[in-house]
């Protein structure tokens, strides 16, 4: 095929008027529909009257807040000990095993938080296998002959949501401990400082932008999560939604509610943001590379410590509930030809893909419009576009309802006045709603994917195909696309995997006789049938591996 004939400059100039004002505009639109639901949960929080507050602020708001505040902190003060302990030990020490370990650390991240919730509760319930074996030790009979701690209480959401969110904090710290190299630790040892001084006093303070990275993540997943805190009995923001929502029939008050819990989703993305600027500006400054680091050797027992120190966390997220659903799936592996666990897995498979496709597709044109047009305006739109992330999957829920049922009650309504013929449920009442409101959730994770591959790539090459006559989409499409490819392939990849988890707006979204994986695993939990539900789980699961096992490979390259 003929190359085409070169552009004039004449030739070219309509087209970049026509960027100029057309991706600037495009992207403001896709703007414009993720902050949709949250601009519907201000509406409605504003105009839906103020019977319900006396209520919501006196009783139900200082209850669930305070819990909340609870949660978070605790579960962030566990799940930081944890990721900066493993992270350091696995960075600076050399022990038996220390790469595989470092390796298992990341895999907690495949477990959600309310499949590790429903695995600890059968672990440590009256029939599990720790309380069986202390009756058999001491030779109790009953409950009433010894006390154990009850897994369904704060304390039990606290060990489940840090047990499972830690490695935020640990790959966050150990990307930081490894850029700091040896030279700041070479100094405080010529200064006589030995390797615990040196942590406290040097590695620890230039590695905290990473730590409140990593905290803010825990602290909006925790924030995010209603599987967890609704089967362990603990009142959080996020339940009182969906409480006042379903159980109590107020939308209005789950709306004002809902401004709150945006509000704390608000200020942990600030402070997640802040923490990356000063991450930025800590790294660029970093005069060594990460071969430089020399391990501390380890012996005997220091070396055992090391080795308990990872294996404890990775046991508690990961080995307990991937051993407790993975034993219960083998007795209940008939339940494969189950017709609902087959007709969920294929509803999770076509929302799942749907979200990925859309999220990648919308991800990439706002990525490629800010390489393109150097527009304010793009900017804007990406940073509006951002919010989705941190707004919890209950609030997105309730926003996307609010103008999907508006929309569908007119349209009824005209076309009954008009031609006596009714609509019913187009967008509300269908899986659209819930593939909406997963995309507005994880398009920051598409874009964010896709811009990091667009950056490792130069202008140069847009500008190469330019001078040998192609247009700019067919510059996008024979060249910059064939080299983003792994990007995209990872985006969408991401994007599934996490749709195919989500359960906080698929469960209020849905439409009846709608089951996701995820809804079908949460129905047989909340009926006590865990073992029903355990080979759905362990499909999530063995999905949630993948990316683990790809960051796993990454941190043994990084050596």
């Amino acid at each position: 095929m003929p190359p085409s004939p070169a552009l004039s400059s004449a030739e070219r100039l309509p087209e970049t008027r026509r960027e100029k004002s057309v991706l600037p505009a495009l992207s403001l639109v896709i703007a414009l529909a993720v902050i949709l639901p949250i601009a519907a949960i201000l509406w409605l929080a504003l105009t839906g009257g103020v019977e319900s507050l006396p209520h919501l602020f006196g009783v139900v708001f200082p209850r669930a807040a305070g819990r909340t505040l609870e949660l978070l902190l605790l579960t962030g003060l566990i799940a930081g000990f944890w990721g900066i302990a493993t992270a350091w030990v696995t960075t600076a020490c050399d022990f038996p095993f220390r790469r595989l370990l470092t390796a298992a650390l990341v895999l907690p991240l495949a477990i959600p938080g309310y499949l590790a919730a429903y695995a600890f509760g059968e672990f440590l319930d009256f029939t599990g296998p720790v309380q069986s074996g202390l009756r058999a030790v001491f030779g109790f009979r009953s409950i009433r002959d010894y006390w154990f701690p009850d897994i369904r209480s704060m304390g039990g959401a606290v060990l489940v949501l840090s047990s499972v969110l830690y490695p935020y904090v640990f790959l966050a710290c150990r990307a930081m401990f490894l850029m700091q190299g040896r030279a700041a630790a070479d100094v405080a040892r010529t200064l006589g400082a030995g390797p615990v001084k040196v942590f406290f006093k040097v590695q620890l303070p230039m590695a905290r932008p990473a730590i409140a990275v990593g905290l803010s993540l825990v602290m909006m997943e925790s924030l995010n999560d209603i599987g967890t805190v609704e089967y362990l009995g603990v009142n959080t923001l996020t339940f009182a939604i969906y409480d006042s929502w379903l159980n109590r029939g107020s939308l209005a008050g789950a709306a004002q509610l809902a401004c709150l819990l945006l509000l704390a989703a608000a200020g942990l993305m600030a402070v997640e943001r802040m923490a990356r600027r000063r991450q930025r500006f800590a790294s660029g400054r970093t005069t060594t590379v990460v071969h430089d680091a020399v391990r501390l050797k380890l012996s005997g027992a220091r070396a055992a410590l090391a080795m308990l120190v990872c294996l404890l966390p990775v046991t508690l997220g990961f080995v307990i509930p991937f051993g407790v659903l993975g034993g219960y799936a083998l007795r209940r592996l008939d339940h494969l030809l189950d017709h609902r666990l087959l007709d969920a897995l294929v509803t999770s498979v076509v929302v799942s893909g749907l979200t990925a496709l859309f999220a990648v597709s919308l991800g990439f044109f706002l990525s490629h419009a800010g390489r393109s047009t150097r527009s304010r305006l793009i900017g804007f739109s990406g940073r509006l576009a951002a919010l989705g992330y941190g707004v919890p999957g209950t609030v997105i829920a309730l926003g996307v309802l609010l103008p999907f049922a508006a929309f569908d009650n007119f349209l009824d309504s005209s076309l009954r006045s008009a031609f006596g013929l009714s609509s019913g449920l187009l967008l509300s009442g269908t899986g659209f709603a819930i593939v909406y409101a997963l995309t507005v959730r994880f398009l920051t994770m598409a874009e964010g994917a896709i811009d990091s591959g667009l950056q490792k790539l130069s202008p140069h090459l847009d500008m190469a195909a330019r001078t040998l006559g192609r247009t700019r989409f067919q510059a996008l499409v024979s060249v910059l696309i064939p080299n983003l490819r792994p990007a995209i392939l990872t985006a969408g990849l991401l994007v599934f995997i996490e749709a195919l988890k989500e359960l906080s707006a698929t469960i209020l979204l849905r439409p009846f006789n709608f089951n996701t994986l995820a809804t079908l695993v949460y129905e047989d939990a909340s009926r006590s049938k865990v073992e029903d539900a355990s080979v759905g789980a362990l499909i999530i699961i063995l999905a949630g591996l993948i990316p683990a096992l790809i960051v796993s490979r990454s941190l043994d390259r990084s050596r």
